[in-house]
């Protein structure tokens, strides 16, 4: 065994023996994070835990430790958490305990970023809604209505930790915590009060005595002893504010959300694997992907607004759990191989030397034992360069990693791990759709078009103050007196609403005069609808629709939402135009729908009653539909197809499975053609796909919401839609692909399921990419198809040697040498 993998592999045990068992002092250098007396490599992921469940957290974990991981991060989520003053929820999916536990139990450890600002593209940025109509509240500055909150929060999560014994400090996986969240980028605008708030926090934290050491993202002026942190796509650039802080990138962006109208982003494995090793190549010790698994928005979580219920983010991890290839393994080769030379990054001296043609070379040796980074930043061009008196091919845009100082071992831009293309397997419990039978009953709107309400005042009043975001759902219902003799009366005219970017529905006197929802991104949208009004009274009925609240920005808590006006009627004859302001007229408020506050969605309501079997109504608004079906066989995820709905929430026996809203297509323009170049730095437009579908058509229903027997799918549908469309599938792979170098072993998995045939093999130069491979110029004398069929068909899993060994000699000469493989499940 190689020098420093023995050290590696005694380090580990050493960890795990006492991990599970000691208190532990960690602290830090200016070269790493000191665990047990040793500096150490932390290769991190997030995994959120309200956007999975418990039953999905133990092999999450899991698949995450299997691919390299040895620490978990999270953000804690204080509106999940205290959604009401003074009441406190950890249950379910808000369980933080059980899923640290969960990770303590994996023998890995913990980052926990309190925050309790979370960003995180969840609802009003984790902060509870009922903190913003607390009188006299500023947030995230200095202001101690808002910090006394926080400081209460902050402990009471401390409490929780400490009283379970999770920090480090006391044997626990906690080695890190964080307080606060990106607020150098918002900063500047709060002024000198921003600043005294960063010291508060800091001297917050550190009164808390827990043992691990304190981070601030984003943070390039975080007061000692505060480690400042990187986001971003690439850190390699980063530089501590202090030299006794170690270099520590909390936010690898593997990928991006995504909003109701953006196409799918993808971001290359060879992309974050070069970025990852660039990042240890300039002396990081510790990267967390965000995300490692991005899970689901689930219920009314999704912030932004406009973020999707799919919080899937291109992770290694998909938003189901499956293992996303070849992201996935790609990266879990890159991490085997920085942890076999951790003594060396850590405690080795540092060399760098200019290769030229944009190609750097990056020396770490230690006690005679040396490692090589050799990377190249050109976009275009691969290089050959000589070091050591060895001749190396340096890919463009990539990192090749020389753990013995000589051989290459990795390469981020030469992936030899499969491509998996996932499947929708239909449900063979029933068949579907034509097996789901509907009921339905009428969403009751008739007491909101006919001016009953909760409370009034004589303004527009902002949605947040009204509910408390106890609801998407505000109506905004006035009375409007007017005769044929009003100087605005005429045959020309419409009802002006200035709203803040969410959805409207309008009503006149009980008839529907228009619906608009506003494109991602405007914060301000004024619509028009023509009129008609009665000679006398008229009643005014909108109802306002959030699609999650703002969360990112300075200020951001004080962004309008809801119908924030004016709101007037606009009278036109010829060229003269008459308006009318209303936003000062009585406005009458009720908050949420019928059906919700009875709970139509579930089974334990006494008030759930009254379905109608026949004449099931199609493009209907505001009507509740209902069906039961079977669970899909079998341990695969589970989706349900909601194409051919409007928009609106579902449930599955009770549980929020979240909003959907599949008649918001995307543009038809921009998606990027396979294979996506991964030279160049990247953005969340540059490798985009599904242009002119669905922002979003399947949803995530985990196995844990199904039980045995019939299972019931509630849909509140507001825009109106055709249920007879919906059916539920399971998701997994349906397609393995490898296209390996020489010289490496390639697996093949279809996880769950046999591999059943071979569609195509060569080993030699194949061309094009999973799903349209051919033959090269050049190929092996064995017939490589035949003996994959051998080595694979009807087995889960299988391993082959890419070699001459295996598939017999080629005629390619000098050129590298390669396995193409595609598999079907």
């Amino acid at each position: 065994m190689a020098p420093g993998k023995f050290y590696f592999s005694f380090l580990c045990f050493l960890s795990l023996l006492l991990f599970l068992t000691d208190a532990v002092n960690v602290s830090h250098d200016g070269r790493a994070i000191i665990i047990y007396g040793q500096r150490r490599i932390l290769i991190s992921g997030s995994i959120h835990y309200p956007r999975s469940t418990p039953e999905m957290w133990p092999d999450l974990i899991q698949k995450a430790k299997e691919g390299g991981l040895n620490t978990i991060e999270t953000y804690v989520f204080w509106n999940a958490h205290e959604p009401v003053r003074r009441q406190y929820d950890f249950s379910g999916n808000n369980d933080l305990i059980r899923f640290l536990k969960t990770i303590h139990e994996a023998g890995l450890y913990s980052i926990l970023r309190i925050g309790p600002y979370v960003c995180a593209e969840w609802n009003y940025g984790g902060f509870p809604v009922w903190l913003h109509n607390l009188p006299g509240i500023e947030m995230r500055t200095t202001n101690n209505v808002f910090m006394n909150e926080m400081q209460n929060f902050t402990t009471l999560i401390i409490n929780k930790i400490t009283e379970e014994k999770l920090l480090a400090s006391q044997g626990g996986p906690i080695i890190i915590a964080q307080i606060e969240n990106e607020y150098g980028n918002v900063m500047g605008a709060y002024g000198d009060a921003g600043k005294v708030y960063i010291d508060w926090c800091a001297s917050m934290a550190e009164s808390y005595n827990i043992g691990v050491p304190w981070v601030m993202c984003q943070q390039s002026d975080a007061p000692q002893p505060m480690i400042n942190t990187c986001n971003g796509y690439y850190c390699d650039q980063f530089t501590p504010n202090n030299p006794n802080s170690p270099k520590i990138w909390t936010e690898n962006w593997v990928g991006w959300y995504k909003s109701w109208g953006d196409r799918d982003p993808h971001r290359t494995a060879e992309d974050v694997a070069f970025a990852v090793a660039r990042f240890y190549q300039s002396g990081g010790t510790l990267q967390n992907y965000y995300m490692y698994h991005g899970g689901t928005n689930f219920g009314r979580t999704a912030g932004g607004p406009y973020i999707t219920t799919s919080y899937g983010y291109d992770a290694p991890l998909d938003e189901f759990g499956n293992i996303a290839q070849p992201k996935w393994g790609h990266l879990k080769k890159l991490h085997e191989v920085l942890k076999s030379i951790e003594k060396n990054l850590v405690y080795g001296s540092v060399n760098e030397t200019d290769l030229g043609n944009s190609v750097e070379a990056t020396v770490y040796a230690t006690n005679g034992s040396s490692s090589v980074f050799l990377s190249s930043i050109n976009t275009t061009s691969d290089a050959t360069v000589t070091f050591n008196g060895k001749q190396y091919t340096v890919p463009a845009w990539s990192v090749s990693i020389l753990p013995d100082g000589q051989t290459e071992e990795y390469n981020t831009a030469k992936i030899n791990v499969q491509t998996s293309l996932n499947e929708h397997w239909p449900n063979e419990a029933e068949k579907q759709p034509e097996s789901l039978k509907w009921v339905w009953r009428p969403e009751n709107i008739d007491d909101a078009l006919k001016g009953k309400s909760h409370s009034s005042a004589n303004k527009l009043i902002d949605q947040k103050e009204v509910t408390s975001d106890a609801s998407d759902y505000l109506w905004y219902i006035t009375s409007l007196h007017l005769d044929e003799h009003d100087p605005i009366w005429s045959d020309d005219m419409s009802l002006r609403i200035n709203a803040s970017g969410q959805v409207i529905y309008a009503y006149l006197n009980g008839q529907h005069i228009g619906t608009r929802g506003a494109k991602h991104g405007i914060s301000s949208d004024e619509v028009e609808f023509k009129i008609k009004l009665n000679n006398g009274k008229n009643v005014i009925s909108l109802l306002s629709v959030t699609t999650g609240l703002q969360n990112f920005g300075s200020f951001f808590d004080t962004w309008p939402t809801g119908l924030v006006g004016p709101i007037e009627v606009v009278g036109r004859k010829g060229e003269q135009t008459i308006i009318k302001d209303l936003s000062s007229h009585k406005w009458h408020y009720k908050i949420g729908l019928d059906g919700w506050d009875k709970k139509f969605f579930s089974e334990e309501s006494s008030l759930n009653t009254k379905w109608a079997s026949d004449q099931l109504p199609t493009n209907r608004s505001f009507t509740w539909y209902k069906t039961t079906f079977k669970a899909p066989l079998g341990k695969d995820p589970v989706v349900v197809d909601l194409e051919g709905l409007g928009k609106g929430f579902a449930w599955v026996n009770g549980y929020n499975i979240g909003r959907y809203w599949p008649t918001y297509l995307t543009a038809e323009d921009g998606c990027t053609n396979d294979p996506c170049d991964y030279r160049g730095e990247y953005s969340n437009a540059k490798c985009i796909s599904n242009c002119g579908k669905p922002t979003q058509k399947w949803y995530h229903v985990p196995r844990s919401f199904l039980k045995d027997g019939d299972n019931t799918l509630v849909l509140l549908e507001e825009m109106g839609g055709n249920p007879s469309y919906v059916n539920f599938r399971t998701v997994s792979v349906g397609t393995a692909c490898g296209n390996a170098y020489e010289n490496h072993t390639l697996e093949l998995s279809c996880q769950s399921r046999p591999i059943s045939a071979i569609k195509f093999a060569s080993f030699g130069d194949p061309q094009g990419t999973c799903g349209s491979f051919n033959k090269g110029t050049c190929e092996s004398n064995k017939d490589a198809l035949s003996i994959i069929e051998k080595a694979c068909v009807g087995k889960q899993t299988c391993s082959i040697d890419v070699s001459e060994n295996t598939f017999g000699s080629t005629n390619c000469g000098d050129i590298t040498k390669r396995l193409a493989v595609e598999a079907v499940c």
